[in-house]
């Protein structure tokens, strides 16, 4: 027995163990679709824009480092972002070489629309959890993120 010699938690250990595998499954497919259909977003694309809509226009460092990627994946990001309309970049006022990459209005409202999707979804499907229970979920959430980092 892995973890545990309570056969009831270790169930639940493994029942847990198949539901992450199942979201990184659905994450895989999400960024499938974000790739092949025009206006679907990745959750790191709606990462990004939620980030601009947050912190204003960033340095690709800036940007990277909040979205919580390398620097070349976030240029592939802000590619990606650039070719729909989503984001431009601009030149750094404090620096000349470098580039800021901020929201479109586009953007801002594809951001706005996305959010209020994942909120009515989250609402509806999770309507019979109480407050500490989605709580509970969002620990539970965090803590798998961080098991997946040391992984």
């Amino acid at each position: 027995m892995t973890g545990t010699d309570d056969p009831q938690r270790q169930e639940a250990l493994d029942t847990l163990s198949r539901a992450a595998y199942r979201l990184s499954a659905a994450d895989a497919r999400l960024r499938g679709r974000a790739t092949r259909s025009p206006g679907a977003l990745s959750l790191t694309h709606a990462r990004a824009l939620r980030v601009l809509a947050e912190h204003g226009p960033l340095s690709m460092a800036e940007l990277a480092a909040r979205v919580e990627t390398t620097s070349a994946a976030a240029t592939q990001l802000v590619n990606g972002l650039v070719k729909v309309g989503y984001v431009e970049r601009g030149p750094d006022p404090a620096n000349r070489r470098a580039v800021r990459v901020s929201l479109t209005t586009k953007g801002g409202d594809r951001h706005r629309e996305r959010e209020q999707v994942l909120a009515d979804a989250l609402a509806a499907s999770l309507a019979n959890l109480s407050t500490d229970d989605l709580a509970v979920a969002a620990d539970a959430l965090d803590r798998l993120g961080e098991i997946y980092d040391k992984l």
